[in-house]
């Protein structure tokens, strides 16, 4: 799933790619992914993009006095041509969903979003202002931004009684980070996934909010200048712990262990962050004694 990282490259590249054009046409593949129909997609036709930014994961593309919001989900992307084929798109069972045909004199020119795989969460919103998308609106602090400081940081944990993994991959809570970097961060601050993020000391707070600037800063660094097509690729390249189960741990050289869900895992080293002890592998499991 893209988060933060790729999303905020994401946002970067296309904001250089359409400064000072505009939007031609608009053509709607996967029908199921828009999500609102008044303004209609057409709106966006004629009008010219007036910047991109991020929410979040939530890519926000500005034309003319309207806003092109999109979530790619776990399996969604952007991808760019500077050719595109003339024959407008039909609905079929191929990963293209959405395309933005680019108008005169860049006409040919433009992007399409795909997704991949059987399961569909992409999102696609035609709004007059970000706000309007719920999963916008619910937001929490940016990891990124200035004004997330270590007291804000620590305000949001104070009372929590979930474990950090949960924490820290609620969108309410902090925007942007996913499965992926929740993984990166916590292996870089040596703590537990199933640590209840209400019980951290000072220190404990002080180290996660570290990595979580350290990690995140340094993916962004790592996914500049890269192309579109090869920011998921680059992506995984730099991941230390997440996706790398029965690999040696980069730091201390230990096996680095999975816990399965139903619907996700996550991977983690015992020496760097659980003292040693191997967590069972199932829902709301505990450290093995």
């Amino acid at each position: 799933m893209p988060e933060l990282p790729e999303v905020e490259s994401l946002a970067r590249l296309l904001d250089e790619r359409l400064a000072g054009r505009s939007v031609g046409r608009v053509y709607v593949v996967a029908v199921h992914a828009l999500k609102t129909y008044d303004p209609p997609v057409s709106a966006l036709e004629g009008r010219a993009f007036g910047g991109v930014r991020r929410h979040g994961k939530f890519l926000d593309l500005r034309v003319g006095e309207l806003h092109l919001v999109m979530h790619l989900g776990r399996a969604g992307w952007v991808r760019w041509s500077d050719k595109l084929a003339a024959v407008p798109p039909r609905p079929g069972k191929g990963p293209l969903a959405l395309r933005v045909r680019l108008g005169e004199p860049d006409d040919g020119a433009g992007l399409e979003v795909t997704e991949a795989g059987s399961q569909k969460h992409l999102a696609v919103y035609v709004v007059r202002d970000p706000q309007e998308v719920a999963g916008v609106a619910r937001l929490g602090p940016d990891p990124l931004a200035e004004g997330f400081t270590l007291e804000v940081f620590g305000g949001l944990l104070e009372g929590e009684r979930r474990q950090i993994k949960g924490v820290l991959r609620d969108q309410s809570v902090l925007a942007g980070i996913g499965n992926a970097y929740s993984d990166e961060i916590l292996h870089a601050a040596r703590m537990s996934p199933f640590r209840l993020a209400g019980t951290l000391g000072a220190d404990e707070v002080g180290r996660l909010y570290e990595a979580i600037g350290v990690v995140l800063g340094e993916a962004v660094e790592r996914a500049r200048g890269t192309a579109l097509k090869d920011l998921k690729a680059e992506k995984k390249s730099g991941l230390r712990v997440h996706g790398r189960k029965g690999e040696a741990c980069p730091v201390c050289g230990d096996t680095i262990r999975e816990v399965s869900f139903s619907d996700s895992s996550l991977q983690y080293c015992p020496t760097c962050q659980t003292g040693g002890k191997v967590l069972a592998d199932r829902r709301l499991s505990r450290l093995l004694k």
